[in-house]
C-alpha cells in the first residue's frame, strides 16, 4: 500500500493488534519485514541502512538483477569519485599540439567518443574533444588546417571526495558526460564518465568498442622457449603482488606495472628495453610514443641481482 494511504478503521484495528502481538507462526525474517512495512504505512522515516536490510530480507521477491540494481541505487550515495574513477595512468588523452593523423589514430584505436585535451603539462586540461565534432572539420571543404580550440567543449572539474549521486545530478543538469577528477593540490588524478556512474547501479555496460575480457597476467614462453609471463601494463601492482606472492611497492607517481617501469627508467621505454627490479626482469613488448601496453616478465633466480 503506498505511503500515506488511509486504512479502513476495521483493518486499522486488525493491523494494530497484529503489530502489538505478532502471530507466533511468523519467523524472525517475516516479523522484521512486517514491522518495516507497518512503519512505512505510518509514514515513519527510514534510514538507508534499514531499506538495504529490508531488500536483503525480501530478496525472494526480486530476481538477482533487480536486487543488484536496487542495492546499487542506494550505494551510489555512499561511494566517492576516487573509488571508481579511471586513474590518471589509464586516461586516454589528446595533446593540444598533436598532428591530425596522430589524433585520429588515438580516436580510432581507443573507440571512445570523448577525449580530454591537454596542454604542455598533463595537469593542464584545456577542454573535452568529441570525436563527432571532428566530422565538421572533414565536412567543410574550406577548412585546410585543424584549429582544435574551435572544437573544444567546457571541462567539468570535480574533487575526489564528491559522492556519485551528486555527480549524477550534475551530469544530468549540465548535459555533460565526462568530468576531470583533481586531488587536493589541484593535480589531475583521473576522470569519470556518466557511464561509469551508471555502471555502479546497473552493472557493467558493454558496447561494440569494448575489448574482450582478457587476463592481465598469463603464462607464456619467450623466444628461447623458456617459461615467462605476459603482463598487461595496466596490471595494478597489488594484483601483481597477489599473483606472484611478492611485495613490490607502489608510489604516489604510479599504481600499475607499466607506471613502475616508466618511473624506474625515468622515461617512456621503447619495445625491447628491459628493467631488473624486485626480483623480476620486465621487458617491454608493446609500446607507442605515449604509453606502455604490454610486458614480458621473467623471475630472476637470484633476487639479489635485481635492483630495488
Amino acid at each position: 500500500m503506498p505511503r500515506g494511504s488511509k486504512i479502513p478503521a476495521a483493518q486499522d484495528d486488525q493491523t494494530n493488534q497484529m503489530n502489538d502481538k505478532p502471530p507466533s507462526t511468523n519467523g524472525p525474517g517475516q516479523n522484521g519485514i512486517f514491522k518495516r512495512v507497518i512503519r512505512a504505512i505510518k509514514g515513519e522515516p527510514w534510514s538507508r541502512q534499514e531499506i538495504q536490510q529490508l531488500l536483503k530480507q525480501a530478496e525472494s521477491a526480486f530476481d538477482p538483477e533487480e536486487q543488484e540494481m536496487l542495492s546499487g541505487v542506494l550505494e551510489v550515495a555512499e561511494i566517492q569519485v576516487r573509488e571508481v574513477m579511471i586513474p590518471r595512468s589509464q586516461m586516454i588523452v589528446i595533446d593540444h599540439d598533436q598532428s591530425l593523423d596522430d589524433m585520429l589514430t588515438v580516436i580510432i584505436d581507443s573507440g571512445h567518443s570523448r577525449f580530454p585535451v591537454i596542454g604542455e603539462e598533463r595537469d593542464e586540461v584545456l577542454g573535452i574533444l568529441l570525436a563527432k565534432d571532428l566530422l565538421k572539420f572533414f565536412g567543410n571543404p574550406s577548412e585546410t588546417e585543424l584549429d582544435i580550440e574551435k572544437f573544444l567543449r567546457p571541462v567539468s572539474v570535480i574533487p575526489e571526495s564528491k559522492r556519485l549521486n551528486t555527480l549524477l545530478k550534475e551530469f544530468r543538469d549540465s548535459h555533460q558526460h565526462m568530468a576531470i577528477v583533481v586531488d587536493e593540490y589541484g593535480g589531475v588524478s583521473g576522470l569519470l564518465t556518466i557511464e561509469d556512474v551508471l555502471e555502479e547501479i546497473v552493472g557493467e555496460i558493454d558496447d561494440e568498442h569494448d575489448p574482450q575480457e582478457a587476463e592481465f597476467i598469463e603464462p607464456d614462453v619467450d623466444l628461447d622457449g623458456r617459461p615467462c609471463f605476459s603482463v598487461r601494463a595496466l596490471t595494478r601492482i597489488e594484483d601483481f603482488n597477489d599473483y606472484f606472492g611478492c611485495n613490490l611497492t607502489d608510489d604516489d607517481d604510479y599504481e600499475t606495472i607499466g607506471g613502475l617501469v616508466m618511473h624506474e627508467l625515468g622515461r617512456l621505454p621503447r619495445p625491447g628495453e628491459s628493467l631488473a627490479f624486485g626480483g623480476f626482469e620486465f621487458r617491454v613488448t608493446e609500446a607507442d610514443r605515449r604509453r606502455i601496453d604490454a610486458l614480458q616478465v621473467n623471475k630472476i633466480p637470484d633476487a639479489s641481482a635485481a635492483t630495488g
